[in-house]
Order: structure tokens, then sequence, then C-alpha cells
């Protein structure tokens, strides 16, 4: 079983809504999916619980991928909780962290195959971003950086730019994610941006930034 990562030590960066929009790619590319909630914010459950409540014809799985908190007390054990899923017959875990180093986020980056670091292209995540690559790096995990939020105003280099210098420190995962609204109208729907506008640009980009992960974590393995 992979077990894919998302971390960065500031809030706001999309985390927890390309979790989800991954999982479901994730899965309608064949997986078995598992997502864990390490945030106290619950974000993600949030999110599990509005996807059951959904009507059927929106949501052709309410049940899938399975979304779980992961129990604060069993920390220490999440390697070996990880292993039982992986007995069950998951073969992708995607753990959304918080926004804070802290122990729950350490365990969870140890515990990975594959870290994601999610950053939006402005200064103050370029500032706020080294101390999630410090602890990357002290974990020995591989690792990528998801240049999310960008503009769709053509020809605005800020992106760009900022792929550059994250280029010189880590590998950029492709492709860029746009600000697009379908990704949070999927998310208060409980739903995966594939599944709420399958035929959109958003849907799109998240296909491909899963075929990225999955290359590069399968190599990890």
């Amino acid at each position: 079983m992979r077990t894919i990562t998302l971390v960065t030590q500031k809030g706001g960066a999309g985390k927890t809504t390309l979790a989800t929009s991954l999982a479901i790619a994730a899965q309608q590319a064949g997986e078995t999916v598992a997502a864990f909630d390490l945030d106290p914010q619950g974000s993600l459950v949030e999110w599990g619980r509005m996807r059951r409540k959904a009507e059927p014809s929106a949501v052709p799985q309410p049940h899938l991928p399975v979304v779980e908190r992961f129990p604060p007390d069993r920390v220490g054990q999440m390697r070996k909780m990880l292993d039982s899923v992986a007995g069950k017959g998951v073969t992708l875990a995607i753990l959304d962290t918080a926004g804070a180093d802290n122990p729950t986020t350490r365990a969870a980056m140890d515990a990975s195959t594959y870290c994601l670091v999610p950053i939006r292209p402005t200064r103050l995540d370029l500032l706020a971003v080294r101390a999630t690559v410090q602890a990357i790096m002290h974990s020995g995990k591989p690792f990528a950086f998801v240049l999310n939020q960008c503009s769709t105003i053509p020809r605005n280099s800020r992106a760009n730019d900022t792929a550059t210098g994250l280029a010189s420190i880590g590998f950029m995962a492709e492709p860029l994610i746009l600000l697009r609204n379908d990704y949070q109208d999927a998310f208060a729907a409980g739903q995966g941006v594939t599944e709420y506008a399958p035929d959109g640009k958003a849907a799109e980009e998240v296909r491909q930034l899963w075929k990225w992960v999955s290359t590069q974590s399968e190599t990890k393995v």
C-alpha cells in the first residue's frame, strides 16, 4: 500500500481540497482508497459526512473512499494501523495533516511513501514552506511541491517564477493547479472535482496530477 501525505506548515494552502479530489481521482483510476484526517479542524471528515448525505445520483459511491479521523491517541502506532488498513485491501492511504509542526504531522511524514507540499504562489507561502521542507528532508522521505491556486490570468508570471524557485530545492508536481471555482464547489457537494465537473479543466488538472503522483510514488515503493 502506498501512503501519500499532504503536508505544509501553513494553513490555507489547499491541502484538504486537493486530498479529496486526489482521493476520488485515484479511486476512479482503480485504487482502493482510505483518507485519514489528522487535522483537529476536521475538514476532511466533514467532507466525508457531506458525501454520505449526498443524493445517490450525485455521488455514485457515497461510502467510498473510506474517510476517517485518525485517532490522536494512536499516533505512535501509525505504521501499525496503516499496515492493518493495507491488510483489508486498501491500496492507497491519503493523510491530510494540520498546517502546523507537531508530533502527528511528523509521524505522518515518517509513515508516508511520498509527501506532497501544496503551496500558493505568494511570497508569504514561500517563506513559510522552508520549515516544512526541512522537516521532510529530516525524515528522509521523497516529496514534491504542488503549486496550487495559481492565477488563471494569461501571461501571469507569478506561478512560473515561483515554480522556478521551488525547483531549485525539490521536485515540482505536474501540472500547476489553477484557482477554479469547481474545486470549492465540489468540496461543498461532498465530491471530488472529477465527479462534480468531469469534463472541466479542473478535473483534467487533477487527473494529470494523480497520474504524476502515482508514477512518482510507485518508484519509491
